[in-house]
């Protein structure tokens, strides 16, 4: 068995960069209860960070968050944070739980059957055994390629090697060919690397898989702007403000980029609009600044009036 160094604890601010969250986000979650208080962070508290910010980009009812949350809370008694316990996804506007490989239903804690469209048409073409068979194969595939897309995050959060990491992701997607998730972190090994063409490779298969994925359009935004072409990096950034558009970090690159065009309007625009929605980090003095200059530059000063002679 290979011995793992422990896993690190995260900071506030380092915690809300890896989701994507202003501190006001993450202390309204702490006084709604779903989400211990807390000054430190492990790796399993910020995946239940990424599950709260996913629906809530999902545009599930947040009272049926809420709801969730506090009936999982008296079923899993004596569990500090129920999301770090198990899986909550959304289903359209629901929320379904996964515990152990099996759904339910976070209220009344019924199982449910986990079958797709594709499933359901093997149900009807197959005898029934051959049916439970395929249903089951399925079912394990993908639960494999999650076991291996977590244990990706694992080692990237234990500062393991890339070859390794990278080893975890190729093998999610030998079980599933189209996670998203497993591409994009793999192009973002590549790009932490400096190689951005297979960075490009991966990021282009992810939107093919996904196109209403933000984060890939994010990272196609940075990958463009470090090789110097701001028009792809603004036609990113501006993609994944369109499927997100409270993703602050790609307001601020976007104003970043704007500026730096002599575009000072928009740039304006997405300097205020990264404050309002994370006006507390030290990212956020750094965009104070610019705005500042940005205000100044523009300030129109009289002349002096000359005299008669």
């Amino acid at each position: 068995m290979v011995a793992f160094p422990p896993l690190r604890l995260f900071s506030r601010e380092e915690a809300r960069r890896a989701v994507g969250i202003s501190e006001r986000q993450l202390r309204a979650w702490e006084r709604q209860e779903l989400i211990p208080a807390s000054e430190t962070f492990n790796f399993h508290d910020v995946l239940a960070l990424k599950t709260l910010h996913q629906l809530r980009v999902d545009g599930v009812p947040w009272k049926r968050v809420r709801d969730a949350v506090g009936a999982l809370r008296l079923e899993l008694r004596g569990v500090r944070n129920p999301l770090t316990a198990v899986k909550l996804y959304s289903d359209g506007r629901r929320i379904g739980v996964q515990i152990e490989g099996r759904k339910m239903e976070p209220i009344t804690g019924q199982l449910l059957l986990d079958f797709d469209k594709q499933e359901l048409k093997r149900l009807l073409s197959f005898p029934a055994k051959e049916q439970k068979s395929a249903a089951q194969k399925e079912r394990a595939r993908k639960s494999e390629a999650e076991q291996w897309f977590q244990k990706g995050l694992d080692l990237e959060m234990a500062g393991a090697l890339p070859e390794e990491i990278m080893e975890a992701y190729r093998t999610a997607l030998e079980f599933d060919p189209r996670s998203a998730g497993a591409l994009v972190n793999l192009g973002t090994v590549h790009f932490n690397a400096a190689q951005l063409k297979q960075a490009e490779g991966y990021y282009r298969q992810a939107l093919e898989v996904d196109d209403s994925y933000p984060l890939a359009h994010f990272n196609l935004g940075n990958l463009y702007d470090e090789k110097g072409d701001r028009k792809r990096a603004l036609t990113h950034y501006e993609a994944a403000i369109a499927l997100n558009p409270r993703y602050a970090d790609a307001h601020y690159n976007l104003a970043l980029l704007y500026q730096v065009s002599g575009q000072v309007l928009k740039a304006v625009h997405h300097w205020r609009t990264y404050l309002r929605l994370d006006p507390s980090s030290s990212w956020s003095a750094i965009a104070r600044r610019e705005l500042d200059k940005l205000r100044a530059a523009t300030i129109v000063r009289p002349t002096r009036p000359s005299t008669a002679g």
